[in-house]
């Protein structure tokens, strides 16, 4: 029996998510794109999990986009301009449905990371790599500028490094994708695995509600002017003070004792 392109493993609010097709490098083919799409309907929905992990099986996190599966599509009449199109469409609502989701998402990533596979770590909240993971938008080294993994890139990275990573092709290095602000943590990997669950369960420990308030107000105020950021996170704040259990976490501390959160 075929193993699924996608694997879940729910374990005490955390959802670990492996991109299984070693073979093709977790390419995020059509079926990978569909596999993704929908466990992140289901996540959205799911109330028992509080963070989701995102990892690759086999040598490496994610090589990006089908290539020979991209080169087939040449094959229609108008040639391949439908299913192009198509294509990056899916690839970007399978982006956007990542900081969309209620629960922070952590990349944790080894080997490489490259073209719409960099997309992917981009598009997480946090990520964690490998000390000798790699990461690049090195499409142009093909002919092909890397123009939809830009658009989560340059909300990581300083503009000026973008376009250099996006114009040379070459690969960085985990400390400098760290640097960049690409990664939040590097570790040896054979603590990979460890240093993600340590940060997973760490943000699984928090108040539930407010992680999700939160998240939600920190892309919602990124697009904002100053003025307009400040007025939408004060609701926020106030929309998260009402909570019960925002009460109790306020009164704990301030009579030093642990909280009695009931969710």
């Amino acid at each position: 029996m075929t193993e699924a392109i996608l694997l879940r493993e729910d374990d005490k609010g955390i959802a670990t998510l492996t991109l299984n097709d070693p073979a093709r490098l977790n390419a995020l083919s059509d079926a990978m794109l569909a596999a993704l799409s929908a466990e992140f309907a289901r996540l959205a929905s799911d109330r028992t999990v509080r963070v989701v992990v995102l990892r690759g099986a086999g040598r490496c996190f994610c090589a990006g986009h089908d290539l020979k599966e991209m080169q087939a599509g040449r094959a229609a009449p108008d040639k391949g301009k439908a299913y192009f199109t198509d294509l990056f469409n899916r690839c970007a609502a399978v982006m956007q449905a990542i900081p969309a989701l209620p629960q922070p998402v952590i990349a944790q990533v080894h080997g490489v990371a490259v073209a719409a596979g960099c997309q992917l770590v981009a598009s997480c909240d946090m990520a964690v790599a490998a000390s000798t993971a790699r990461f690049g938008v090195n499409g142009v080294n093909i002919g092909l500028f890397c123009a939809t993994p830009m658009v989560a890139l340059t909300r990581n990275v300083a503009p000026k490094a973008a376009f250099e990573l996006l114009t040379t092709g070459r690969l960085i290095e985990a400390d400098e994708a760290q640097s960049l602000g690409l990664v939040n943590r590097i570790a040896d990997m054979e603590e990979l695995e460890a240093e993600t669950a340590e940060l997973a369960r760490t943000v699984a420990a928090k108040l539930n509600p407010a992680i999700r308030i939160g998240k939600r107000a920190f892309y919602d105020q990124l697009g904002l002017s100053l003025a307009e950021a400040y007025a939408h996170a004060g609701a926020v704040m106030v929309e998260n003070m009402l909570l019960r259990d925002t009460d109790e976490g306020i009164s704990a501390f301030l009579e030093k004792r642990s909280p009695d959160w009931q969710v």
